[in-house]
C-alpha cells in the first residue's frame, strides 16, 4: 500500500469513525497551501471552517506561540497570568464591549453563552427559576454537546443522543414573525449565526439582523451572536453583524481566535451581563491560559489594522463574481456567501457535494461538502488572488464549465 493508504487503515483500525475525511493525509502546510505524504500539494479553499484565516503556519502567530512556550503555557486560573488582562483588554475593546469569558473550544464558548443568559435571566430580568427559554433558529450549527445538539434540527447531530435539554424553541431562520410570536416573559436570549455555516453558508434576508435586535431590545432579551465562524474577518468585516450595522449584546467567537494554532475562544459582552457570575460558578483548566493568550493577542492585533477585513471584502467579491457567473449553466444551482465565504449548490446531476469535492481533490484542491450536493468554500484570508483563480478553474474543470 501506498503511504497515504497505510495512514488511513491505520486511522481506520484504530479511531472512531466519527469524520468522514477526504482522502489525502496532510503532513506540512504553509499559507493557502497543504502537501500531503507524498509529496502532492493541495489549495486549501476550507481553511478549517475559518480556523485558519490566517493561512497555515502564519510567521506572525508561530513567533507568538514560540515565544510564550518558553515562558509559560499554563497556570489554571487559579492563579493569575501576564497576559490575560491584555487579552480580555484588547478583545473587549476589538468587540466594543466590556468583558470577555475566555474558553478553548467553539462548544465550550456556545455553552458558556447559554448558561451565562439563563443565569441574567434569573439574576437581572426576574425569569421564575427553572422557566428560562433560549430561542434558536431551524438548520443552526452551534457545535456537539449534548446540549447543543438538543436544539440541532439536523437529524445526523442530533439522534441517539437524547434524552435532550429543555429550554429552547426554534423557528425557522429569517423569519421575524416567527421570532415574535416565540417570544414570552421567560424568554432569555436569542441565539443565531449572522450567516448559518453549516447549513450551506446561509445568509438572512436584508433586514433580519436588524429586526432580530429591534425585538430583543423591546422585550429585554439577549441578543446572541455567533460569530464562531462568519466573525473574525471572514465576510469583509470584522463581524458579519457589522454589515447590518448591528451590535448583539453577547459575542461568541473561537476558531480563529486561535490563529489555527490552539484553540481559543470566548464570549464576550458587556459588564452588566457577565458581571452575573461569581466565582466558582463557571470555570475553565485551560480557558484563557498563557499560551492561548499570546496567540490570541496577535491575532486581534492583526485584525485592528482592517488589512484582513478589507483582503476578504475584495477578493470575496472576485470570488462571488466568478461564482456566480457558473449559475444557470447547468452545472450550479445557486451561490450564497458574503466575503470570502460561498455555499455552491451544485446540479444533483453532476453528483453529491461529497463526489464534487473527491473530484476537486484529484484537482489539487481541498473543500468540504455539506447538506448532499453543497461544497463550501472558505480560503484563508491571505490566499493571492491568483491561486484563488487557479482553484476556481480546477472548481470549472470538475464542473465542465
Amino acid at each position: 500500500m501506498s503511504t497515504t493508504e497505510t495512514a488511513i487503515a491505520s486511522a481506520e483500525a484504530h479511531s472512531a469513525h466519527n469524520y468522514h475525511p477526504l482522502p489525502v493525509v496532510v503532513a506540512s502546510a504553509e499559507g493557502a497551501w497543504m502537501t500531503d505524504v507524498e509529496g502532492r500539494r493541495y489549495l486549501d479553499l476550507l481553511a478549517g471552517y475559518s480556523a485558519l484565516n490566517f493561512g497555515h503556519g502564519n510567521r506572525r502567530l508561530i513567533d507568538a506561540a514560540r515565544a510564550q512556550l518558553e515562558r509559560v503555557t499554563l497556570t489554571s486560573r487559579a492563579f493569575h497570568h501576564d497576559r490575560f488582562a491584555d487579552f480580555c483588554t484588547r478583545l473587549a475593546e476589538l468587540c466594543g464591549m466590556e468583558m470577555v469569558l475566555p474558553m478553548n473550544t467553539g462548544a465550550e464558548a456556545v455553552e458558556t453563552a447559554v448558561k451565562t443568559a439563563r443565569k441574567w435571566g434569573y439574576r437581572i430580568k426576574g425569569v421564575p427559576d427553572g422557566m428560562a427559554k433560549i430561542i434558536v433558529a431551524s438548520d443552526n450549527f452551534h457545535g456537539r454537546t449534548t446540549t447543543i445538539v438538543s436544539f440541532s434540527t439536523d437529524p445526523e447531530a442530533r439522534a441517539d443522543y437524547g434524552p435532550y435539554t429543555p429550554g429552547f424553541e426554534i423557528v425557522p431562520y429569517g423569519d421575524l414573525t416567527a421570532l415574535r410570536e416565540a417570544m414570552t416573559e421567560n424568554t432569555v436570549a436569542v441565539l443565531i449565526e449572522p450567516i448559518q455555516g453549516e447549513a450551506g453558508v446561509l445568509v438572512p434576508p436584508a433586514g433580519y439582523l436588524p429586526g432580530v435586535r429591534e425585538l430583543t431590545r423591546e422585550r429585554n432579551v439577549l441578543f446572541i451572536a455567533d460569530e464562531i465562524q462568519s466573525g473574525l474577518g471572514r465576510t469583509g468585516k470584522t463581524f458579519a453583524c457589522e454589515h447590518e450595522g448591528v451590535v448583539p449584546d453577547m459575542y461568541v467567537l473561537g476558531k480563529a481566535l486561535g490563529g489555527g494554532v490552539v484553540p481559543v475562544s470566548a464570549v464576550v459582552s458587556s459588564a452588566d451581563i457577565l458581571g452575573v457570575f461569581r466565582p466558582g460558578e463557571h470555570g475553565s483548566t485551560f480557558g484563557g491560559n498563557p499560551l492561548a493568550c499570546a496567540v490570541a493577542l496577535e491575532v486581534i492585533a492583526m485584525l485592528r489594522t482592517g488589512e484582513y477585513q478589507e483582503r476578504a471584502a475584495e477578493l470575496g467579491d472576485h470570488l462571488h463574481r466568478e461564482l456566480g457567473l457558473l449559475v444557470g449553466g447547468g452545472a450550479v444551482e445557486t451561490v450564497r456567501g458574503r466575503g470570502l465565504w460561498a455555499g455552491v449548490d451544485i446540479a444533483p446531476a453532476l453528483g453529491t457535494g461529497r463526489e464534487i469535492s473527491e473530484r476537486l481533490m484529484e484537482e489539487r484542491v481541498l473543500v468540504k461538502d455539506t447538506h448532499g450536493s453543497t461544497i463550501r468554500i472558505a480560503p484563508p484570508l491571505v490566499i493571492s488572488k491568483e491561486d484563488l483563480d487557479w482553484g476556481l478553474d480546477r472548481l470549472r474543470t470538475v464542473l465542465s464549465v
